[in-house]
């Protein structure tokens, strides 16, 4: 287990990357969607 200092610093960086995944599912579909309706037209 961290040390309760490192708490803080575990959750700034799991919040990060929760971020990080967030944005980048919504760039991914996104671009999928976009890729999708260039081959279909």
């Amino acid at each position: 287990m961290a040390a309760h200092g490192d708490i803080k610093t575990a959750e700034k960086t799991y919040s990060a990357f929760l971020n990080f995944m967030k944005w980048g599912t919504i760039v991914s579909v996104g671009l999928t969607a976009l890729v999708v309706l260039l081959i279909a037209s």
